[in-house]
């Protein structure tokens, strides 16, 4: 299917409601049976629409009130689509190892995509993980004596004045 007979609003609505049901079949539908998928928190590439409806059911499960809005249009543009996404919900269950904080948060992020036929064959998510420790309590807010200390330790941009 050409990026130009696809709905490419109605494509990314789809693939954004595939995410907040967690729902295998509502990933089949804009999916390509083998898709494979990997964001920051995947230690190796998902293989198939099980494993990836079981990783969005693990985000559902730490947001259990998460929803997923467009934070820009979607784009189409030759077998590559990219969907801009804000999730919005508040962390109550385990994600990642760590433990439900009970804070709302809103992380902007984006899937990149490859098509073929007009279905995602492979799917890489992208966002900002310091800014949602940020705002789960993990980190030091941006800009702070804290953030600096922790750039020192970790070796960004301080270096000793001779």
């Amino acid at each position: 299917m050409s990026p130009s007979a696809l709905d490419v609003q109605g494509f990314a609505d789809r693939w954004r409601a595939a995410w907040t049901s967690a729902d295998r079949e509502a990933f089949a539908a804009c999916c390509a049976a083998g898709v494979s998928y990997e964001d920051p928190i995947t230690a190796e590439p998902l293989e198939g629409l099980e494993a990836l409806a079981l990783h969005a059911g693990r985000y559902r499960d730490a947001f259990p009130d998460m929803r997923i809005e467009p934070s820009g249009p979607a784009v189409v543009e030759g077998g590559f689509g990219c969907v801009p996404w804000r999730l919005l919900g508040t962390h109550n269950g385990r994600f990642a190892g760590i433990p439900g904080s009970g804070r709302f948060v809103i992380i902007q992020g984006v899937h990149y995509l490859e098509l073929k036929d007009g279905r995602v064959r492979r799917a890489r998510g992208f966002y900002d993980l310091y800014d949602a420790g940020v705002q789960l309590g993990l980190l030091p807010a941006r800009g702070s004596l804290a953030e600096s200390a922790l750039l020192l330790l970790r070796g960004f941009g301080f270096r000793a004045r001779a």
